[in-house]
């Protein structure tokens, strides 16, 4: 079977196949939303994807194929509607744009070698890729345009699906490192956090400076719940239910309590505590020392 292609020779200005990737990314992407450049996104591709949309189905079921989606600075001699070759199991198309084009290949998920369950954590949200997964990426998916009509289709279809399994490893063992670095970061926030609850002054300001990461980063370290504030004032509330627990400090008012904690006054304290957990700090300790 002969592929179905556009047939107009390309230079290989390979040079040229990249542009600058942005500062930031969008938190997840839509079938129809724009992708930054230098990210990739993984998304369901084929008839079942589309009557799984249709029929508001689950976004983690696996699907037939699944398609790379990556914009890229493409040589401008594509022709308009941009060049590609199918295959029963497997596509490649590049469609150029005014300033970046876009890659686009779709294989079967059964043809990996890798599970849909560890293709999860890729499936519709932006990766960033390295610079030479970018490079290599859409150099390779312009140089077999190229060339394609002279190709074996039987040949063709494994590099295609190599191609995608490439790049989704590297982009997955990326996402698994930038993971493991904000939880690496986070429990060092919060390692810090505990160190320093007596202090009435710890602030964001403080931690991130300790850390010696910016203010933002650390606020991205939270972005899961109530934020820096959120998790300091949490962690102060767990500190003190513990002391009002324990008899060991059952001498300890609820005001030396509250300055243990890091807070500027019993007043202060209480209505915080009252708030998270619906009791008064006195009826928590006289509930957990009556053996209720």
């Amino acid at each position: 079977m002969r592929p179905r292609t556009v047939s107009r020779r390309i230079p290989t200005a390979l040079s040229r196949v990249l542009g600058a990737p942005p500062e930031e990314a969008p938190n997840g992407v839509a079938d129809d939303e724009p992708i930054a450049v230098g990210y990739l996104v993984v998304r369901a591709s084929g008839a079942s994807a589309a009557r799984s949309a249709i029929g508001g189905g689950r976004r983690d079921r696996e699907p037939a194929q699944i398609q790379l989606v990556m914009r890229a600075g493409l040589p401008g001699h594509l022709p308009p509607g941009g060049a590609g070759v199918s295959y029963p199991e497997c596509s490649l198309r590049a469609v150029p744009g005014e300033r970046q084009g876009t890659v686009l290949l779709t294989v079967a998920t059964h043809r990996l070698s890798i599970s849909f369950t560890e293709l999860r954590p890729l499936m519709f949200q932006p990766v960033r890729l390295d610079r030479p997964v970018q490079s290599l990426f859409a150099a390779s998916a312009v140089h077999l345009l190229v060339v394609a009509g002279g190709l074996d289709p039987h040949g063709v279809k494994p590099y295609l699906t190599g191609l995608a399994e490439l790049v989704l490893r590297s982009a997955l063992r990326a996402e698994l490192d930038r993971a493991d670095a904000i939880a690496t970061r986070r429990r060092a926030a919060v390692d810090y956090i505990k160190a320093h609850l007596s202090e009435p002054a710890l602030s964001a300001e403080r931690i991130a400076d300790a850390l010696f990461i910016s203010r933002r980063r650390l606020y991205q370290l939270f972005d899961d719940g109530d934020g820096v504030s959120g998790r300091i004032r949490a962690l102060r509330i767990e500190r003190a239910k513990e002391l009002l627990s324990d008899p060991a400090h059952a001498a300890k008012g609820v005001g030396e309590i509250s300055r243990v904690c890091g807070f500027a006054n019993a007043a202060h304290f209480s209505r915080t505590f009252r708030k998270l957990t619906g009791q008064t700090p006195r009826e928590y300790r006289l509930f957990r020392h009556s053996g209720v």
